[in-house]
Order: structure tokens, then C-alpha cells, then sequence
């Protein structure tokens, strides 16, 4: 059989977008993501502004020409917005896989604060020291690459704020990659996302890196549960709703900002009083100050900020003992 190879350049913004979009168009084994690789000669005028490149696979049957043109219309937008470029299409005789560093050179390695190393499952990746922590990923649909801003700046939060033995709650696990970092980290998680794609995706990260600290379930805190799908997508079913019970010392959502103020006041009741906190993330510079204000509002402080681009990521405390020297 033959194959259609479909190949696009993302930034670093569209890259999971493109996945979650796509998670009824293909299979979990039909993509690749690579970095992207530029050339001199490179008549793409935009192509300073990719960081990665997405191969699609796709059987060569009597269905081809619907699923490239349906794959076409649902990322339109973002080729419109300029986040990613044109589909290319060629004719392929195998489809092939990435397996190892030397086989695939620029299959992707990514390097996020001072000691996550990200790789995806089917690479040979030696820790460069014990410090190291390292966290594989399948091919996942869900949203949570470790390619994207907001991740990255999750992450960076939490190898700065989890503490070792304490209760964690993962509020919109996705691929898990946050789930799993912060177990690595030493501490117990709760991670929970309403979309099922998400849940499979987590349980499979967890395998995957043979980590048993965290529970995944498919739910969500409070009131979220009634807030629908966090991209706005196809009705979720109704899912158990996790009761805010001064249960968490640390909450991590890499969630809308909408969602983030609709759900602030059960964020304070979910965190065990004088030692909770808080990362929010998945928003950006502008929706900044509204989150504060929300957070602000129900008894939070402030206590650390990072940020890429437009993008920001912020963590809250409920004693102000916890705040940093620098956000005084």
C-alpha cells in the first residue's frame, strides 16, 4: 500500500493546536512531529518564524482526497492567522517511524528549566547526569506536547514550587506531561480532565514513564464540570465533579483564562489553608491582569510570574510568607 505524507510547519503556539484539532481526522500513530529545518535556498518567506514540522500519514485509498481536504478546512484558521504554512502532499511507499537520535536526527529533544528533558517514547536518550529527569511521550492527540509556551512555563513553575510528598491536583491533564513531572518531582497527583482523549493519553504517559504517584480519572473540580469542553469543541458528557475540600497543597491548570476566573474561588477551597499554591497558565499577557484580579478577589497573593513571548504563566499562594523576594 501507499501512503500520502501531509507536511506543515508550525510555531511554537499552533503546534497543539494542530493535534487536538485533528484528534478525529488520525490516529495516534500516523504523525510525527520534528523540529524544523530550515534551508538557505528555503523560498518560504516565513520561514524564520517555524519551530516545528508535523508529518501526517494517510493511506492511499478511495477516502484520500475527503480526509486531505477535511484536514485542510479544520486547520484553515490557522494558516489564515499565519501559525502554520501550506499543506504539502506527496506520495509515499512506506510510512515510516522514528526509533532512535541517529536514525531521525531532528526527532524532537526538548530541555525546559534546569532539569526536564522531554523526548518522545521511541528515542534513545542517555541522561547527561542524575540530576536530569526525564519524561517520554507517546504520539498524543491531547493537548500537552511540551512543545508549547504554556507548558513550558508550567513546567518551569513546578520545579520550582512542588515539594516532595505533598498532594497535587493536574486540573486538564492532557498528554500528562504536567501529571508526570510533577510525580517525578516526589509528589502525589490527582489528574483529572474531562475529555477522554485526555485521560487515555495521561494513563499512557504514567505507563510509559512507570510512574505510580498519579491517579487519573476522567472529572474535573466543581463547577468545571459544567463548563463543557476547554476548547469550546463538541459536548462533553457530564463527568464526576471532585468537591473543593481543602484537599491540595499544590493545583496546577494550563487552562483558558475564562476558565481560570469562572473557577477561582474553588481553586482558594480546593488549597489546604497556609500552604497552598496555585499555577495557572495556558493564557496570555493581556488576560493577565484579569486572572490576578479574580485570584486577588478570593484571597490568593502573587507569589511568581514567568514568561515567553505574549505568553505568561503565574502561581499563587494563600500565605504571603510564600512569596518570592522578587515579586515584592
Amino acid at each position: 500500500m501507499s501512503w500520502i505524507e501531509i507536511s506543515l510547519n508550525t510555531n511554537h503556539e499552533a503546534v497543539d493546536w494542530v493535534c487536538t484539532l485533528l484528534a478525529k481526522e488520525i490516529l495516534q500513530e500516523d504523525f510525527h512531529i520534528v523540529e524544523y529545518v530550515g534551508y538557505s535556498d528555503d523560498n518560504d518567506q516565513d520561514n524564520e518564524v517555524w519551530a516545528f514540522t508535523m508529518l501526517i500519514y494517510l493511506p492511499e485509498d478511495l477516502q484520500i482526497h475527503r480526509r486531505v481536504e477535511a484536514i485542510a478546512n479544520i486547520l484553515k484558521p490557522l494558516h489564515r492567522t499565519g501559525m502554520t504554512s501550506e499543506l504539502q502532499t506527496f506520495v509515499v511507499a512506506t510510512k515510516p517511524t522514528l526509533q532512535t537520535n541517529s536514525s531521525y536526527p531532528n526527532a524532537l529533544i526538548r530541555r525546559i528549566g534546569d532539569r526536564f528533558v522531554i523526548v518522545t517514547d521511541n528515542l534513545d536518550y542517555v541522561p547527561r547526569n542524575d540530576q536530569e529527569i526525564i519524561l517520554r511521550l507517546k504520539n498524543s492527540l491531547a493537548f500537552g506536547s511540551g512543545l508549547h509556551p504554556a507548558t513550558i512555563l508550567s513546567l518551569q513553575l513546578l520545579e520550582r514550587h512542588v515539594q516532595p510528598e505533598s498532594q497535587a491536583l493536574d486540573l486538564g491533564s492532557g498528554s500528562g506531561i504536567l501529571s508526570g513531572a510533577i510525580a517525578k518531582l516526589g509528589a502525589n497527583v490527582l489528574a483529572i480532565d474531562n475529555d477522554p482523549v485526555a485521560v487515555t493519553a495521561t494513563k499512557e504517559t504514567m505507563q510509559l514513564n512507570q510512574i505510580t504517584r498519579v491517579k487519573v480519572m476522567q472529572a474535573s473540580l466543581g463547577s468545571a464540570s459544567q463548563l463543557g469542553h476547554w476548547m469550546g469543541g463538541d459536548h462533553i458528557k457530564a463527568v464526576p465533579a471532585i468537591a473543593a475540600a481543602r484537599q491540595f497543597d499544590l493545583i496546577v491548570a494550563n487552562i483558558f483564562a475564562r476558565v481560570h476566573i469562572s473557577l477561582a474561588a474553588e481553586f482558594a477551597k480546593a488549597l489546604r489553608f497556609n500552604s497552598g499554591i496555585l499555577i495557572t497558565a495556558g493564557y496570555t499577557y493581556d488576560r493577565a491582569e484579569d486572572v490576578v484580579t479574580a485570584m486577588l478577589a478570593v484571597g490568593f497573593y502573587e507569589c511568581d510570574r514567568v514568561q515567553i513571548d505574549e505568553w505568561v504563566a503565574i502561581a499563587f499562594c494563600n500565605n504571603p510568607s510564600n512569596i518570592l523576594p522578587s515579586q515584592i
